[in-house]
């Protein structure tokens, strides 16, 4: 019996949701059906994002179309209070809308949002407090620390152009003094600062955007550490090594350019040791005059004597 209470119950609860969902796009306000404008508008800003939601107006196997439009303190001043449709959410389906690129200025914004249903239209739901981007919650980036040898390297979140980037640095050890350096975008690689062997050093981030004149809290602080000397004594050895090589090798290869140019611009010709001058020419002189003297008292003929004298 208490099941069977309990299912009835249910059936009843159900019934009246139905009932009044399809009565929805039925309200009638003088004679016009009408549908309920969207409730609970509020505007959630972080890092400079800024996004309004609202409640949805639901209607049974309904899609429900939604028009945002805002008012700068320039259009309520200056211009007639005329209202601006969002540039991404005229119309839009879900219950929320990006509005960071309508936010121009550091000024209070008023912002209001409708819903369609086909012909029919709600009436407009207004942000109770004007919205001012000053008012945007501001975090630490994320980042990311690498070493690069002895170098100390960060990464830093991309946030966007209005941010700026405050990193603080420091060896981990009594007294050391923190160093400040600003990066002024996100997404690249930026170069700190050389590190000793052995020692920790530090880092911390906040962001700072100039637009609104804040900054954020910083980040947790984050070390990391060259270990020992090994590193150190084996580049002195190679660099040892290699000045030696240089001290041996740019000479020889020096003597032996020379020695290539020397050979092949002014080469030396060998002379057969037949054709070589031991003696002095006046003594060879001296000694043929004697064997033709010798030759003709022997009583040579004249060929044989132009043979020996050959």
């Amino acid at each position: 019996t208490e099941t069977l209470t309990m299912v009835l119950e249910e059936i009843e609860t159900s019934l009246i949701m139905w009932f009044s969902y399809a009565l929805i796009p039925c309200l009638l306000v003088d004679g016009v059906a009408v549908l309920p404008a969207p409730q609970n508008l509020s505007v959630q800003s972080t890092n400079m994002k800024h996004v309004l939601t609202w409640s949805p107006v639901i209607v049974p196997e309904e899609i429900i179309h939604y028009s945002v439009e805002y008012q700068g303190e320039y259009e309520s001043l200056y211009m007639s209070h005329i209202w601006i449709p969002s540039s991404w959410c005229s119309p839009t389906q879900g219950p929320e809308c990006d509005i960071t690129d309508d936010i121009t200025a550091t000024v209070p914004y008023s912002l209001r949002v409708r819903a369609t249903l086909g012909s029919l239209t709600s009436a407009w739901s207004t942000l109770k407090h004007r919205f001012n981007r000053n008012s945007t919650i501001l975090t630490p980036p994320g980042m990311e620390i690498t070493k690069d040898g002895f170098h100390l390297v960060i990464k830093l979140e991309d946030l966007g152009p209005q941010f700026e980037f405050f990193v603080a640095y420091w060896k981990r050890e009594p007294g050391a003094k923190e160093h400040v350096k600003m990066v002024r975008r996100g997404g690249i690689p930026v170069h700190l600062e050389t590190m000793e062997p052995g020692a920790a050093h530090c880092v911390k981030v906040r962001t700072f955007v100039k637009a609104i004149g804040r900054h954020s809290a910083f980040s947790q602080t984050e070390c990391v550490k060259v270990q020992g000397e090994t590193l150190p004594l084996a580049l002195a050895l190679l660099s040892f090594v290699g000045f030696m090589l240089i001290l041996v090798v740019v000479p020889l290869s020096i003597w032996k350019m020379r020695r290539l140019l020397q050979h092949s611009c002014c080469p030396v010709v060998m002379l057969p040791d037949t054709l070589k001058i031991t003696s002095s020419p006046q003594k060879l002189i001296s000694c043929r005059r004697e064997e033709v003297e010798a030759c003709v008292a022997a009583g040579l003929s004249s060929e044989e004597l132009l043979r020996a004298w050959i």
